[in-house]
């Protein structure tokens, strides 16, 4: 029951951290037990305080100090799970690469964040300007996706979408 009480603390200290976290001051390094904590958080999200502080070799209170630290300096930026899209009704999946009006980017990435099926938004070098994966229920949508919405943003110059057939989620420890 603690360390369900501390979970919801994670949560709240989520919600309550600033947005930009990671664009305040840098976060303080990490040393060995504090990458171990990320290592086992990220394979197991749901993993109790009491078997991360085992694990680590670290009182129940030491882990739950650190990992509300690193939610505070913005390494954790929050807690998911990890989903089958095909099984849970989203069977097209694709990368598309868009070229942006320079200096467009803060206004481009807001009207991505809001597109049905976003899950990845980043701004790359090379020969387009951002990489973005979508996960939709299937070719008919993810066509409409691209066609009307993302070629009707203005400082969308061009598109390239491209298929995923298949995917694999890699494990953290590897």
């Amino acid at each position: 029951m603690a360390d369900e009480q501390m979970a919801d603390g994670w949560e709240q200290a989520l919600a309550q951290s600033p947005a930009g976290a990671q664009q305040g001051p840098p976060a303080r390094p990490l040393d060995a037990i504090d990458r171990d904590i990320l290592r086992i958080l990220q394979t197991d999200g749901r993993a109790s305080i009491r078997s991360v502080a085992e694990r680590v070799h670290v009182s129940r209170a030491n882990a739950y100090a650190r990992i509300n630290r690193l939610i505070d300096d913005g390494v954790i930026r929050g807690f998911s799970a990890r989903v089958n899209h095909e099984r849970a009704g989203h069977g097209a999946s694709a990368y598309i690469t868009l070229k942006i009006v320079q200096n467009s980017w803060r206004t481009v990435r807001e009207q991505l964040q809001a597109l049905p099926g976003a899950a990845h938004i980043a701004l790359v070098s090379g020969d387009f300007d951002v990489l973005l994966l979508v996960h939709t229920p299937d070719n008919r949508t993810l066509r409409e996706l691209v066609l009307t919405k993302l070629q009707s943003i203005p400082e969308v110059l061009s598109t390239r979408t491209l298929l995923v057939f298949e995917e694999t989620d890699l494990d953290p420890d590897h």
